[in-house]
């Protein structure tokens, strides 16, 4: 008698492979019909703890960038970083269609007169089936959400909130200069005064001074907030940074692989089925990438946590 496979044994109702939780990709051929690709975008914004609004140098790990290592260089045009980005993608894959995702910094962190003409290009890019904007929960201005409220009834938004974790102690070390609090209180407008985005939240596992237990309650929160997506990263230490002066003086140890394994497939049992699961791991600019070496063979990573998921007889959601 054949053995079931991974797959065959899959109880996760939000899966048509052996994955044991709800992925991006099953999201967006259920939402669309096929196979979309996020197009990264730098549109060379900043941030209120960078500018000096509520704090300088930005997040102790956060490169100049800020999250857009990966996009075309900010003095492009958003139209050509666009097709620069696809150009590279059609490459490797045959996509029917994008999402273009404002990525670097906070990018509602501006004037209307900046922010609207960008909102108003956005739907209208070529092949774009929706869009993505990445912003600070205390960067959410009442200009801001008009825009986003706009934006929204023209193209499938999603508004991706940069939380971390949930302990104020573990944001002070990491020099986020907001509270869980703050960032409760911009979901909570996002949610009333633009009902028709889907909210994701970004967390980091790894931060200083946080255990297992401490990002298991970062996500059973986001979870039980309702965010329609989750983003779990690994925190990287890339060179030039302030994390990297901590590791470099031993200060600051990094995870081991099977600690993050372990801690993201608990995660995963404390998050309701429904929330998509964006992403379980980050990418650092290789160049750039000092420690965890070992988060550079990603898809090892992601087979890692598959493959406890199995074993455990676990899936998203299983314990709550």
């Amino acid at each position: 008698m054949k053995r079931p496979t991974q797959r065959d044994a899959n109880p996760f109702p939000y899966s048509d492979t052996n994955k044991r939780y709800h992925t991006f990709d099953y999201y967006l051929r259920r939402r669309y019909g096929g196979k979309y690709a996020v197009i990264p975008l730098d549109a060379g914004f900043t941030c209120p703890n960078i500018d000096g609004t509520k704090g300088v140098g930005g997040c102790i790990y956060c490169s100049a960038r800020g999250s857009g290592d990966f996009a075309s260089a900010p003095e492009l045009p958003i139209a050509e970083q666009y097709a620069e980005q696809i150009a590279k993608i059609s490459e490797k894959w045959t996509c029917v269609g994008f999402v273009p995702y404002l990525q670097a910094h906070s990018n509602t962190y501006a004037p209307p007169g900046r922010l609207t003409p960008l909102y108003d290009l956005l739907p209208t890019l070529p092949g774009a089936v929706a869009v993505h904007i990445a912003t600070r929960a205390d960067c959410l201005s009442p200009d801001a959400v008009r825009l986003l409220r706009t934006l929204s009834e023209k193209i499938d938004l999603t508004v991706e909130l940069g939380l971390q974790t949930v302990s104020d102690k573990t944001a002070k070390i990491i020099n986020r200069c907001h509270s869980f609090g703050d960032f409760k209180a911009g979901f909570d407008l996002l949610r009333a005064d633009v009902p028709r985005a889907r909210i994701c939240v970004h967390l980091i596992d790894g931060l200083p001074g946080e255990g297992r237990d401490e990002m298991c309650a970062s996500a059973f929160a986001v979870g039980k907030m309702g965010a329609d997506e989750v983003k779990i990263h690994l925190l990287h230490v890339l060179a030039g940074t302030p994390l990297a002066d901590l590791f470099s003086r031993g200060e600051y140890v990094p995870m081991e692989r099977e600690d993050y394994v372990a801690a993201v497939a608990e995660q995963l049992t404390l998050l309701p089925p429904r929330c998509v699961i964006g992403r379980l791991t980050g990418d650092g600019a290789r160049e750039r990438l000092l420690a965890p070496r070992w988060s550079r063979a990603k898809l090892a990573v992601i087979d890692a946590i598959d493959r406890t998921l199995f074993e455990k007889g676990w899936s998203q959601g299983c314990r709550l």
